[in-house]
């Protein structure tokens, strides 16, 4: 498994306008093949920022996801953004749940 976080902002006075795109393709996100969970996160420090947190099969299937996202929905986001979208792919080097052990 990976986890994938994205974080965005938006132009100032946007924010409102960004989440309601956001939370729009996380549904045709969440449905996606490999994808294990999705969850969207806001900046308590500034409104116009925002972060999404997805856990998925693998790097490939996260990837054939992004593709479900119609481009005209992605152009339409584009003029909301105050900088390029950014996301790093991540592995779980510990699991800190209880009842797993560490020897991930």
């Amino acid at each position: 498994m990976i986890t994938r976080i994205n974080q965005f902002e938006a132009r100032p006075g946007k924010g409102p306008e960004l989440r309601r795109f956001l939370e729009s393709v996380i549904g045709l996100v969440r449905n996606s093949a490999g994808c294990r969970s999705v969850q969207m996160l806001e900046s308590i420090e500034h409104a116009e920022r925002f972060a999404i947190v997805e856990i998925w099969d693998s790097v490939e299937a996260h990837q054939a996801a992004a593709r479900v996202i119609p481009p005209s929905k992605m152009q339409e986001a584009m003029t909301l953004f105050a900088a390029p979208a950014t996301g790093t792919y991540f592995r779980s080097v510990i699991d800190t749940r209880p009842g797993t052990t560490d020897d991930a």
